[in-house]
């Protein structure tokens, strides 16, 4: 018989390539999928749900428990991409927990009743686990230290989605950190969060069809391979980095327009967003050979181009040569950029309400926020290659066996201590008893007295820490004053 593959998220740009290349080879995999029964998913699939054929759709909802367990009955393979993602799950932070938190324990649950030994489960992050990287710390690798940007509720619920799978009793379990996926109709990611993201920030993107590859090339990988309990970075790697301001520049370029011109500088946060480089991403593709199409950031502009209707090709052929029509465009273009930056969640707008929290939050200060210069003045570094800090994971990485002290010197890094492994938690720093099992729920505790369980791995090789010093009120002040390895990030200034 067939390997039979779940697939969730299928109408979702990352899941829908996978979806495609799944079903080029239903020859040889039963394809099932979890919908929701709305319109646009039903025209999406109906053409493939006439043919029938090693299809199965089951139309419902993965915060209904029956319709999941139906979903699970009988896969080999379970491709999890579904969540709900920003803009979207910034404007409703409880429906984000529910989708992607809720929702992913449904299907951990119903394998864990099926077939854990059996059943393989891929799990799609997100690097906005990571928050804040700005230069020195702008690359990056798994391991380093999860700590959400403040009130990123979709990074939160990516986080507790995490361990969730990480730390459940399937055998062949891998997570996965997406990057920013580049769709070709970029324009229609136009909100108020193209605001919240750092101008000098580092991005490593992925294409839409390189993300789809690599989901599905996990089922080519054995299971006694070292991918399956590893955390990866996904990217396109290299080839596929650029800043912020770069990628904007690019795109307005397209369509004839200096980006410079047709928006402000203080309109963009000075901090607390995501995105970097990865050190790690060849480890990824050394599993599943995604780089195998050779797309670059450069064949992603190609596309972006190729697909504008042509309305705006015409509109950047006019503007690149009719200088009257540019300067109109150019007034336009500038006017609907500043009202989307004054819509509720746009950076103007925080600041003619005087919302201090947020105003803190991406830009220090409502003083930080009045002196940020314009165009003219210096831009910081924006050399892909500048020098960066490789931050330390507070044991040693290069032994094979880990030991009982190296876990008590990495939460002594972290500011905290390790209890033990009993159920209770009872017990004084320096009492663990550990077998060596790195997926063992040990017992510790934090700089801020807060007590948690969590396995080792999850600790070491995921970066993950106290579930408490991460969310609400994000009292990241308290924590770099403690801990030494999230101080690494969050005064970066002290390793320059």
């Amino acid at each position: 018989m067939n390997e039979r593959v779940l697939l969730t998220g299928a109408s979702g740009s990352m899941g829908f390539e996978a979806f495609k290349l799944l079903w080029e080879r239903r020859e040889r995999y039963e394809i099932v999928l979890l919908l929701r029964p709305s319109k646009k998913n039903r025209r999406l699939f109906r053409p493939y749900e006439r043919d029938g054929a090693g299809l199965k759709i089951v139309w419902g909802d993965a915060l209904n428990r029956e319709d999941v367990e139906e979903a699970c009955r009988g896969i080999d393979w379970c491709l999890h991409t579904m969540a709900l993602i920003p803009p979207a799950a910034d404007r409703d932070p409880e429906m984000v927990y529910r989708v992607n938190l809720q929702g992913t324990r449904h299907i951990v649950e119903a394998i864990e009743a099926e077939n854990p030994e059996h059943t393989r489960m891929v799990h799609i992050g997100s690097v906005a686990q990571y928050g804040d990287r700005l230069p020195p710390v702008h690359v990056g690798r798994t391991g380093d230290p999860i700590l959400p940007s403040v009130g990123d509720h979709y990074a939160l619920s990516k986080i507790s989605a995490e361990l969730v799978v990480m730390q459940s009793r399937i055998r062949h379990r891998v997570s996965l950190r997406q990057t920013f996926i580049m769709i070709p109709g970029i324009f229609s990611l136009m909100d108020p969060i193209m605001f919240h993201q750092p101008l000098h920030t580092c991005m490593e993107n992925i294409t839409v069809r390189d993300a789809g590859r690599l989901l599905v090339s996990c089922l080519e990988v054995p299971g006694d391979s070292g991918f399956w309990g590893g955390y990866f970075n996904i990217s396109g790697g290299a080839q596929c980095r650029t800043t912020y301001i770069g990628f904007l520049e690019r795109i307005y370029r397209m369509l004839g327009l200096d980006a410079r011109k047709v928006m402000k500088r203080h309109w963009f946060a000075l901090k607390n967003f995501h995105q970097q480089f990865y050190d790690d991403a060849t480890q990824l593709n050394k599993y599943l050979q995604h780089w195998g199409g050779g797309e670059s950031q450069e064949d992603f502009y190609r596309e972006v181009w190729s697909t504008f209707p042509w309305y705006l090709q015409l509109t950047a052929w006019c503007n690149r040569y009719v200088p009257p029509f540019r300067w109109l465009v150019g007034v336009i273009t500038y006017s609907q950029l500043k009202k989307l930056a004054l819509k509720p969640r746009g950076a103007l707008r925080w600041i003619r309400e005087d919302d201090r929290g947020r105003i803190d939050a991406f830009f220090g200060s409502k003083e930080a926020w009045e002196n940020i210069p314009d165009w003219d003045a210096p831009f910081p570094p924006l050399d892909h290659d500048q020098p960066y800090t490789r931050l330390d994971h507070g044991y040693d990485e290069s032994k094979r066996k880990l030991e009982m002290a190296d876990l008590q010197k990495a939460a002594g890094f972290r500011g905290g201590s390790l209890l033990n492994g009993s159920p209770d938690g009872a017990g004084t720093p320096g009492d663990a008893s550990w077998s060596g099992e790195i997926d063992m729920k040990l017992t510790w505790s934090c700089c801020q007295g807060h007590t948690f369980e969590m396995t080792p791995h999850a600790v070491l090789k995921g970066g993950h820490w106290c579930p408490e010093c991460i969310a609400p009120p994000w009292s990241y002040d308290a924590v770099a004053t403690k801990s030494g390895f999230a101080a690494q990030v969050l005064k970066p200034s002290a390793l320059s």
